[in-house]
């Protein structure tokens, strides 16, 4: 797969967008990241997991997919090798990423506290 392959399948989700963060193209629905392309030029495609399904993305296809570095990675942000994916693994994974944005978004956000006026 591509980045161009990435970008088309992200794209093809109900409500994605493409957007820029950093320079970097990313994959939004409801104006929440979901994936980017951030990694490309390394030949990754980055996904916003959870840690317990970025284990199992692990567990299924270590040559597929690896932890992004640092805390990004421990917090489930995932790389996935493009020229090892297939249409249908690249796929899901991007579905997988999509659904749990879409999941997160619908939870109600806590609202910060605003300092009062003095």
């Amino acid at each position: 797969m591509t980045p161009e392959d990435f970008r088309r399948i992200a794209l093809s989700f109900e409500g994605a967008e493409e957007g820029s963060h950093m320079g970097a193209a990313d994959f939004r629905v409801g104006g929440r990241i979901f994936a980017t392309l951030a990694s490309q030029d390394e030949g990754y495609g980055n996904l916003m997991l959870t840690p317990e399904i970025q284990e199992d993305f692990l567990a299924d296809a270590p040559e597929v997919f690896l932890p992004i570095k640092g805390g990004w990675g421990r917090k489930g942000m995932t790389h996935i090798r493009l020229t090892q994916a297939d249409e249908d693994t690249l796929r899901g994974a991007l579905q997988t990423a999509w659904r749990l944005r879409i999941d997160k978004n619908s939870k109600p956000r806590p609202r910060r506290k605003t300092p009062k006026p003095r």
